[in-house]
């Protein structure tokens, strides 16, 4: 299953770019954004993660450390979801604002 390491990496990397981009904004509402944008990506990585575990070693230890991660992940990526869609709104609203 090269799938699922495949999905963690690109979910890692996504992760670490949406970090850097907040750094590299100066503007408080773009970087609440991307932050939240991160968090989508960050419970990707830990979902993907716990899946990836149970698979690989199909025990009843990481059957339940990959529930708890799974679950994480799903709660993590779940608000970052919600607060993408505040933050998207908001950041429409700003840009469609004219500049004086």
């Amino acid at each position: 299953m090269i799938i699922f390491p495949v999905l963690i990496l690109v979910s890692l990397v996504l992760y670490i770019y949406y970090k850097v981009m907040i750094f590299r904004s100066g503007d408080p509402l773009t970087q609440d954004y991307l932050n939240s944008k991160s968090k989508i990506f960050l419970g990707s990585f830990i979902f993907f993660f716990g899946i990836n575990q149970y698979v690989f070693y199909q025990t009843k230890l990481s059957l339940f450390v990959g529930i708890v991660f799974v679950l994480i992940g799903v709660f993590q990526a779940h608000l970052g979801w919600k607060a993408s869609q505040h933050y998207r709104a908001e950041y429409q609203k700003h840009q469609t604002r004219p500049q004086s």
